[in-house]
């Protein structure tokens, strides 16, 4: 009998558990909605400032393109892929906190891949990490960090992604590296994301030009070289800023279902456990009857 009591007071204990753990991700999933709701239209805004910058991006590199570029006294490397690439630097985005199912795992798999493929061709990779997890996991995988950034990916601002973008940038323009990529899980619906993987620099020209300057805007040449430079700067560290606010709408999408299916299987639990402790106190009970009745049949 002490037994049985123990087994149901062991069970109750967890049935309190599951729930007390149940609130929690239900809390967590509210928060993270609210959260992914600022994200998106965070994004949104974002996605307009960039077309934007592109149009105006597009006319005039269109401008220059009918010019040579070097005439212009302008880093040609910036719109020219090297056929000797030897260094590349790798940014990846990852969020500082867990709990959101594999949208981490799911980065950090497509940045060893390409990591793994160019050191295969003999290429230099250096990594930049952005976010706790991924820099903890190349850590953990002795793989050499460039660059570690804690504390970004949860609160993006466009001071930090002109801060962090800056030495990648200052790199290539002094041919130290040939090539920049961007790889982190982007958000594409409530309930999925795919990761990205952005070819930052070189610029391609030809897909940033077009076929022809459809713009209003009119510039000459030597205006055409100080707008480009400021424009590619611009463009350079808005395409890092809006990938850290792609990713963190994603992480929060990632969450909010992570957190929905533990908050699911915290009720289904629960259900369970609470039919294993009515079956346990049943067979108490009838336990406790069979020896009352037995007692009092032994004193006939």
């Amino acid at each position: 009998r002490d037994k049985k009591m123990a087994n149901l007071k062991n069970i109750h204990r967890k049935i309190k558990s599951v729930q007390n753990t149940g609130k929690i991700t239900r809390a967590m999933k509210l928060v993270s909605t609210a959260k992914l709701k600022r994200a998106e239209e965070l994004a949104k805004s974002s996605r307009e400032y960039a077309a934007k910058l592109n149009n105006v991006l597009s006319n005039i590199a269109c401008n220059v393109n009918k010019f040579d570029i070097s005439g212009f006294g302008y880093d040609a490397r910036l719109f020219t892929k090297s056929e000797n690439v030897k260094v590349v630097d790798i940014i990846f985005i990852t969020s500082d906190k867990g709990l959101c199912g594999g949208f981490n795992s799911q980065t950090i798999k497509a940045a060893k891949n390409l990591y793994f493929s160019l050191k295969a061709e003999g290429k230099t990779v250096r990594m930049r990490g952005i976010g706790r997890k991924g820099v903890d996991n190349l850590k953990f995988n002795q793989i050499d960090l460039a660059d570690v950034n804690i504390g970004v990916s949860g609160a993006p601002s466009y001071e930090k992604a002109q801060k962090i973008i800056a030495k990648a940038f200052s790199d290539f323009i002094d041919g130290k590296t040939d090539r920049v990529v961007i790889i982190y899980n982007g958000f594409k619906s409530m309930i999925s994301q795919e990761v990205r993987e952005i070819e930052l620099l070189p610029i391609d020209f030809e897909s940033v030009a077009g076929t022809s300057c459809t713009s209003a805007i009119s510039t000459e040449p030597d205006d055409s070289k100080v707008i480009l430079d400021s424009l590619i700067q611009k463009y350079i560290e808005f395409n890092l800023y809006y990938s850290l606010i792609d990713s963190l709408a994603a992480e929060h999408a990632s969450r909010v279902q992570a957190m929905d299916a533990a908050n699911r299987n915290a009720k289904e639990m629960v259900s369970n456990l609470t039919v294993q402790y009515n079956k346990a106190r049943q067979e108490s009970i009838t336990t406790e009857l069979t020896e009352i009745i037995s007692g009092m049949e032994s004193l006939k």
